[in-house]
């Protein structure tokens, strides 16, 4: 586009001159400038053709004003094009580092379920060894006020001796309980 309006320019300058008659110009040239051209006898090798009719001055003026048009909107668009490519950069920024933020969080996250996991098994197995070195009539006083799942998490993970003293010492209805609910723990899992 630049080009093309650098030839009209051109063109304007040598009307306006008085080079307007037969000075040669390249095909291309004259499609730009909307010229028809006749090739002339004696056509030499560089395609140059003698042009044999000029177009008027309103002509010219015409397609520049036309030309100036069309190269103000391509510049808009080009400006408009930067500026979204701005925005969509500074978007893609954003966005990365609002990524990078959660992975971080999601880190710090993981770390601390680590240590809250980790904390409240330990706090269980040390709850679960003072349950086994109490006294097995002690410790079946404690157990018969639990409920019975509760009662069950602890008694399962204790040594058999240590849990059948306390289980010898629980009201048959609360062993029963504590039983089923024992025996029912794995009943779902799968087996294949």
């Amino acid at each position: 586009m630049l080009i093309a309006a650098l030839l009209v320019s051109s063109a304007v300058v040598r009307a306006a001159a008085g080079y307007g008659g037969g000075h040669a110009l390249t095909s291309r040239d004259a499609a730009t400038l909307g010229i028809e051209v006749h090739p002339s006898p004696a056509e030499p090798a560089t395609g140059t053709r003698t042009v044999t009719s000029c177009p008027s001055d309103d002509e010219i003026g015409a397609l520049v004003t036309e030309l100036s048009t069309r190269l103000k909107k391509v510049e808009e668009r080009e400006a408009a094009i930067a500026a979204q490519e701005a925005r969509l950069a500074a978007t893609r920024k954003e966005i990365l580092q609002k990524l990078e933020a959660l992975e971080d969080a999601e880190a710090r996250l993981s770390g601390t379920i680590s240590r809250v996991e980790t904390g409240a098994e330990d706090d269980i197995s040390r709850l679960t060894a003072v349950y086994e070195n109490m006294k097995p009539k002690e410790a079946a006083e404690l157990f018969s006020q639990m409920a019975p799942d509760f009662a069950a998490g602890f008694l399962a993970r204790m040594r058999p001796d240590a849990a059948a003293a306390i289980m010898a010492g629980l009201t048959p209805r609360a062993a029963y309980a504590i039983s089923v609910v024992l025996a029912g723990r794995n009943a779902g899992a799968p087996r294949e």
